[in-house]
């Protein structure tokens, strides 16, 4: 089919909720937002939820609506490393106390740490949902690689030992997932990604 000037496609329900979490501050309400922040904190560190808060960053993450498939929203503190004072002899600024900013990103601290909640699971991707004062918020899509019902899925079942597939066992501390990949530098391609592959190790962290 051929557009002319003037005429457009229908977008479907996907793309208005994509477009309503590209802009939240500008697409929800204010106290909607603080209300659910309000929420968020009053409840449990790694909270099971019923279903995804962005049903399309879940679908693009892999999430699908069947037994097997578990959510988690949890939370992690903003900011840089925290250290204690060293009391030592030397300049305040070349303490290494303030300023400094861990290789891995908030996001892949989020996943790993519901990883070690949730020991019987394999966390297949995240994605952020909010973030306040304090923390920022995640909902982690976790599945449960000995469920038949993921076993036989033809996408899920990739992941499953069951299948003969072990290459995802613990996949989320070995960066295997969308954020770790971007934390590796492996979203990036060609002229200046010379030194990503096989991994930042191999090339003497030369490419980060």
């Amino acid at each position: 089919m051929t557009l002319r000037s003037g005429d457009y496609m229908a977008q479907g329900l996907y793309q208005h909720v994509r477009a309503t979490w590209r802009r939240p501050k500008d697409a929800l309400p204010h106290m909607y937002r603080q209300e659910r922040m309000a929420q968020w904190r009053r409840e449990p560190v790694n909270c099971k939820i019923d279903r995804p808060t962005r049903i399309d960053a879940a679908r693009r993450m892999g999430y699908k609506a069947k037994q097997g498939v578990v959510m988690i929203r949890t939370r992690v503190r903003r900011g840089g490393l925290r250290k204690g004072k060293i009391h030592m002899k030397r300049k305040p600024s070349k303490a290494g106390i303030s300023k400094i900013t861990m290789a891995k990103n908030t996001q892949r601290i989020a996943e790993e740490r519901v990883a070690r909640h949730f020991p019987n699971l394999e966390v297949l991707n995240s994605y952020w949902v909010g973030q306040d004062g304090k923390h920022k918020y995640f909902e982690v899509i976790m599945i449960d690689t000995h469920h038949p019902a993921i076993i036989n899925d033809k996408q899920l079942g990739v992941f499953c030992s069951a299948n003969g597939h072990k290459a995802h066992k613990g996949r989320v501390y070995r960066g295997k997932t969308s954020a770790g990949k971007r934390g590796r530098g492996l979203h990036n391609k060609g002229k200046g990604a010379e030194k990503l592959r096989p991994s930042l190790k191999a090339n003497l962290n030369r490419g980060k």
